[in-house]
């Protein structure tokens, strides 16, 4: 099995409400690192990605807040989840905020295609649709644009870390959605990126989507990356996260879609982001998001 390798990512600067830069800690006071260790597989913690503190930077554009200090974190991610990757281990990201995943989904993409010469395969999994664009976002809040970056599209700070276009709509699953910005759903429809809403999911269930969102991942690719925003699951499991929005995942669907990630052997890497401790009770959202990354790694109820 290949070693695991923790890369925090302490970076707020990409939301509205403060707190997800306390996420990594969160993850490593509820065991983490000796939880995963328990399922028999080498963990490395390898700290922490440099990330700056929110009072000494000012916004400077206010439709791409803070775009720089965030694109300086994500090519710092960038070169950490390489190299994790060439060591031949699957870099576990913990944020922080999502725009982290400019960074770490690029490097995946990057790793894949030069030595598989594919592909890179990514479900998104979030109540959110982070397909803004600069132009489009109401509140020019980055964490809602990585997405959109990664498939080529503004912010140009983010979409050029790595190969730009770092991962083809073809190969592309957002999974969870249910909060969408009204000119956001026009991007995600033109985009071609493939889509099931909570919708979707309570009319065929968790295993159906998530056994479809798994195949288009995989079908043609070297791999996939699972980026796993805590807001899709419901408040009521997951009530410290930066953006909660009800009628989300319950303890079993999460469970179930990394469970059957883990099934699929096609895992290249993993992010686990917008935990947010000043919103929690008890450290529960990230005692909750460190279950599910046990799932994601091959836990087994039998």
């Amino acid at each position: 099995m290949k070693p695991i390798h923790i890369i925090g990512v302490p970076l707020d600067l990409g939301g509205g409400r403060r707190g997800v830069d306390m996420g990594p800690s969160a993850f490593r006071i509820a065991g983490l690192a000796d939880q995963i260790t328990a399922l028999g597989r080498t963990v490395v913690d390898r700290g922490n990605v440099q990330a700056p503190i929110r009072e000494l930077h000012q916004e400077a554009d206010n439709r791409k807040k803070y775009i720089h200090e965030i694109a300086a974190v994500c090519q710092r991610l960038y070169g950490a989840c390489l190299e994790s990757l060439n060591q031949g281990a699957i870099p576990l990201v913990l944020g922080g905020d999502h725009s982290l995943a400019a960074g770490s989904v690029a490097a995946s993409a990057d790793w894949v295609r030069r030595t598989q010469d594919r592909p890179l395969g990514l479900i998104w999994i979030d109540a959110h649709g982070d397909m803004n664009t600069p132009a489009s976002s109401t509140s020019g809040n980055v964490h809602g644009m990585p997405l959109a970056a990664l498939l080529g599209n503004e912010p140009a700070e983010l979409s050029t870390i790595g190969s730009n276009p770092s991962i083809s709509p073809d190969h592309t699953v957002l999974v969870g959605i249910r909060n969408i910005d009204e000119e956001e759903k026009a991007q995600i429809r033109a985009s071609g990126i493939h889509t099931f809403t909570m919708k979707d999911i309570d009319r065929s269930g968790i295993a159906v989507i998530a056994e479809r969102a798994i195949a288009i991942a995989t079908s043609g690719t070297g791999g996939v990356h699972v980026s796993f925003d805590l807001d899709v699951c419901d408040p009521v499991i997951a009530p410290g996260v930066g953006t909660p929005v009800k009628g989300g995942f319950d303890y079993r669907e999460a469970h179930m879609i990394m469970e059957l990630v883990a099934d699929s052997q096609r895992l290249v890497a993993l992010d686990l982001v917008e935990v947010n401790p000043t919103l929690d009770l008890r450290n529960t959202t990230a005692e909750f998001a460190t279950e599910l990354a046990l799932s994601a790694l091959g836990k087994n109820i039998l």
